[in-house]
């Protein structure tokens, strides 16, 4: 069971609730480009026996046959499309989901842009009208709430518009979540608009734009420091007052630089556990690292199941 490989040092009870929850619905369908190492292999066959995926391995037969021998790992009974190497089995995949026989897509041993590029491909990929963005679902023993961090994986230096996406991305995903209104902080390296610092003008007007509803479904503040988002003595002592400040709970970072720092400084030094997703396609994207534990990659499919089952029936799954 899911609960036995948890770690007895570090738990991590905001993961395992989410997947509990995941595993009360059937299984959904997942296309998985290029499983062709142990790691996304083994991510996907241990979903599978998790009770959250139905994988659908799109890669070089041959390859996968030879890895799941290799590795003792059991892919009798699963659906394996044979294609020639990863380009093709990210395109496939891809055709899988936009055929409607999928309805999530997760990454293999391939490179996110490769994969990405076929989801953005403007005649045959999953693009909708919102901009493609990544979500950190962080899990930090230390502090009581999950984290959302975005974008620390896609959008290098989001411009506005950009960044009105990747908020409401993130904001659908919370409530799909099942998780309520989110309080957003829009981050920058001090709590004063200056001109001095663009990404400060950039949270103001993304704070406007949620007051005149251009962003729906969240509460936000910005710009804030990042203790003065998480932290309520950091932002009594500072004078701010807000709903927002010190109870954050989707972080929105200026650009991918301060994003990947700001996750990996959570995952190394405090712990935290960092399920990735793509949102803003057709279909969640499932993106996992070779680094995940085996926590961390059945707590990404149960993000992306919850968030699939809730467009399927447009409510979120309550706890």
């Amino acid at each position: 069971m899911v609960v036995a490989t948890v770690s007895k040092i570090h738990r991590h009870e905001k993961y395992e609730r989410l997947i509990a929850i995941a595993q009360r619905v059937e299984p959904l369908s997942t296309a998985v480009a290029q499983p062709c190492d142990e790691s996304s292999l083994r991510g996907a066959i241990e979903a599978r026996d998790a009770g959250l995926i139905t994988p659908i391995l799109v890669g070089p037969k041959e390859k996968v046959i030879e890895i799941s021998r290799s590795f003792g790992l059991r892919v009798d009974g699963l659906q394996l499309v044979d294609v020639p190497h990863s380009h093709a089995a990210a395109a496939r995949a891809v055709e899988i989901v936009r055929a409607g026989k999928a309805e999530m897509l997760m990454k293999g041993s391939l490179h996110s842009d490769e994969l990405l590029s076929a989801v953005t491909s403007r005649d045959t990929g999953l693009r909708t009208g919102r901009r493609i963005s990544h979500v950190f679902v962080m899990d930090v023993p230390t502090h009581p709430q999950t984290l959302f961090v975005t974008d620390a994986a896609v959008n290098i230096a989001p411009d506005l518009m950009a960044k009105r996406d990747i908020v409401q991305n993130a904001i659908d995903l919370y409530v799909a979540l099942g998780l309520g209104k989110p309080k957003v902080a829009i981050l920058s390296a001090v709590e004063m608009v200056t001109p001095a610092i663009p990404s400060t003008i950039d949270a103001a007007a993304l704070c406007k734009m949620a007051d005149r509803g251009q962003i729906t479904g969240g509460e936000l503040d910005g710009p804030l420091a990042f203790d003065n988002a998480i932290s309520l003595t950091a932002a009594r002592v500072k004078g701010i007052k807000s709903p927002v400040a010190g109870h954050a709970q989707i972080l929105v970072v200026p650009d991918l630089e301060a994003g990947n720092m700001l996750a990996k400084n959570l995952t190394f030094i405090s712990n935290a556990d960092a399920a990735g997703i793509v949102l803003g396609a057709r279909v969640p994207i499932i993106l996992t690292s070779r680094a995940d534990n085996v926590r961390t990659r059945l707590a990404s499919c149960a993000v992306a199941k919850l968030l699939a089952y809730s467009r399927r029936t447009n409510t979120p799954i309550r706890a």
